[in-house]
């Protein structure tokens, strides 16, 4: 992935540890696994990139397979059937 066009932040924990609802430590625990991921691919088109983003964001948030499987079942026969 081509990341020149992406800016990078920096984030001062010692002030924004915790905002709310987000949390500094799951946030990078999201971005090191969602990276991790995508190495598999060996590299990701930039016009997709949102797609397998959004598609780890999912496995992230619904972390059972069991779950998981439930869940694709139930947009096939919604979507699909």
């Amino acid at each position: 992935l081509d990341v020149t066009d992406f800016k990078h932040y920096r984030i001062n924990h010692s002030k924004l540890f915790a905002d709310k609802r987000n949390h500094i430590n799951g946030i990078e625990n999201f971005w090191n696994q969602a990276k991790r991921h995508m190495r598999k691919f060996n590299g990701i088109p930039k016009e997709s990139f949102w797609l397998f983003l959004k598609e780890y964001e999912w496995r992230f948030n619904t972390p059972n397979p069991k779950t998981q499987l439930t869940q694709i079942r139930q947009w096939v026969r919604q979507y699909l059937i």
